[in-house]
């Protein structure tokens, strides 16, 4: 190779490396997690400057927490601005569109996430992300947004970062903690839904490989989160990822009030019925809303085993397997030819890789700890304030979704994917059924 050559590929690669928003979506996650844990060792937190509304039920109990924290709020969106800023710059957008898009963006989150934490919301289960989709559904059904907006919609910019902080919230030590017959609950039925509806979709009814693989993921692991991410490791079409999303979005509304009434009326122990609720509901949002219907913290404790910890870590290696099969398999190539370990990374979504650094860079401080100390001190101090992040993150990028789904273009794919979508659904709510009150019923029950 000439010398010329080399500077061209040494130039490529590092284009791609700040060019690439799962690159700069790992920078971001691995970035926060790191000052988090450096200020940790020093004493301090990133906790003052992770702030959200509280739980309320007069407002002017929200008045005064904006009264005596409105500065922080500021700060938080000035620390977000600049890094999504620098992040939008390099990677060839418009950032006087960004800045003016995102601080629109983030009003509207901080309303959402007041809105959200009122104690009406949380009688009706509606939870904040739940919430900032309803809003850009509507808005963007009703209205018609200027074309400037669309470079602060960054969905999946803002869901990947979410993705790798929601890696730091995951330690190794919590999955060992969660028990063998919690994951191995997780993993059958996460594995049977999603070969379920992929075969449905492209058996059945003769969808695109791609779109069945991001079909599977929404019903299978965590919903929205794993929608996009999957889509986004086997190049699904946007449409395709839209469809997904509406799809989980629809029925996690759904098994909100379902699931916790049929839980109730069949007298179900509460660790049986988050259980059953953690291998049924499609979003972590809307499973601790149904799983908080029950009325006791087990079902709660359940449900976090199955959903957050059991099927959420799927995301990962789903993408990681999707991604390998999505450019070796599913697309067109000349006969005979191969496919280079180059092009594997070039598909491979690197934000997993923010994802696993995260959750070993937790798992490492944590294992030096006592479970007192980890319970006491590294989770107020480290883990509650990244979730708090990763609440805000999410915010972001469902209204984003919101705001860039239209109705009528999700109504051109028909019934197929529903119908693909329905059966998926139908056997993880039996699989999970069956697990949770029969084959592990004991187990559950005893939480």
């Amino acid at each position: 190779m000439t010398k010329r050559g080399r500077s061209m590929m040494s130039n490529k690669q590092g284009s791609e490396f700040l060019k690439k928003e799962d690159w700069w979506a790992v920078y971001l996650g691995i970035g926060i997690v790191l000052v988090a844990l450096i200020l940790y060792k020093m004493g301090l937190s990133i906790k003052p400057i992770a702030v959200a509304p509280p739980k309320w039920e007069s407002f002017s109990e929200v008045t005064k927490h904006f009264a005596e924290n409105g500065m922080i709020y500021v700060y938080l969106y000035l620390m977000f601005l600049v890094l999504f800023s620098i992040s939008v710059k390099f990677m060839g957008f418009n950032v006087g569109e960004f800045i003016k898009g995102f601080t629109i963006i983030y009003l509207l989150t901080v309303i959402v996430l007041v809105l959200g934490s009122s104690k009406v919301a949380e009688q009706y289960n509606l939870e904040p992300p739940l919430l900032a989709l309803l809003l850009g559904l509507i808005v963007s059904n009703v209205f018609k947004l200027p074309k400037w907006l669309d470079t602060s919609f960054r969905t999946e910019f803002y869901i990947k970062t979410g993705i790798v902080l929601l890696g730091a919230t995951l330690p190794f030590t919590l999955i060992v903690k969660a028990g063998p017959i919690a994951l191995l609950q997780a993993t059958v039925i996460s594995v049977t839904t999603f070969l379920t509806i992929f075969f449905a979709a492209t058996r059945l009814f003769g969808l695109e490989k791609p779109f069945g693989a991001t079909l599977g993921a929404g019903g299978s692991i965590c919903g929205v989160s794993a929608s996009i991410a999957v889509g986004g490791a086997v190049n699904a079409k946007k449409e395709h990822v839209s469809i997904s999303i509406a799809l989980v979005t629809i029925f996690a509304v759904i098994m909100i009030f379902l699931l916790p009434f049929v839980c109730k009326a069949l007298g179900l122990p509460p660790g049986q019925a988050g259980a059953w609720i953690g291998s049924s509901e499609f979003a972590d949002a809307a499973g601790l809303a149904a799983a908080s219907a029950i009325g006791d913290e087990a079902a709660i404790k359940a449900f976090t085993l199955m959903k957050v910890i059991g099927r959420d870590i799927w995301i990962g290696i789903w993408c990681l397997i999707l991604a390998v099969v999505a450019a070796t398999k599913w697309e067109k190539r000349a006969e005979g030819a191969s496919v280079s370990a180059k092009e594997v990374w070039v598909r491979f979504p690197k934000f997993v890789i923010g994802f696993f650094i995260a959750t070993i860079l937790i798992s490492i401080v944590d294992a030096s700890l006592t479970p007192q100390v980890s319970k006491e001190v590294l989770t107020p101090l480290v883990i509650k304030p990244i979730k708090t992040l990763r609440t805000w993150a999410f915010v972001f990028c469902f209204l984003s979704i919101g705001f860039t789904t239209r109705f009528r273009e999700l109504s051109s794919f028909g019934w197929k994917p529903l119908a693909a979508f329905v059966i998926g659904v139908i056997v993880n709510v039996l699989l999970g059924y069956t697990f949770s009150v029969h084959i592990l019923g004991d187990y559950w029950s005893k939480l």
